[in-house]
């Protein structure tokens, strides 16, 4: 089951709107505040790689006041 990252900047002051928003999605398993280069960052997972792509491009980037994000792929051995 692919697992992700999702670095998320948002326009100033919808941190809190974008991560309410984060938590009420299903696969999202953690979000959190960050400082730094980037405002958010949430944990995902998916059934499939193509599942985990459809939820970061449908899902995750289009909440609205989401800038742009940066999804790193997690290797599990």
């Amino acid at each position: 089951m692919p697992s992700a990252y999702v670095l998320i900047n948002v326009e100033s002051g919808g941190e809190d709107k974008v991560l309410t928003s984060l938590k009420k999605i299903s696969n999202v398993e953690e979000s959190y505040f960050s400082y730094g280069v980037y405002d958010i960052i949430a944990k995902v997972k998916a059934e499939s790689m193509e599942k985990l792509k459809e939820m970061v491009t449908t899902k995750i980037r289009s909440l609205n006041q989401v800038r742009s994000t940066l999804t790193l792929i997690l290797m599990i051995e």
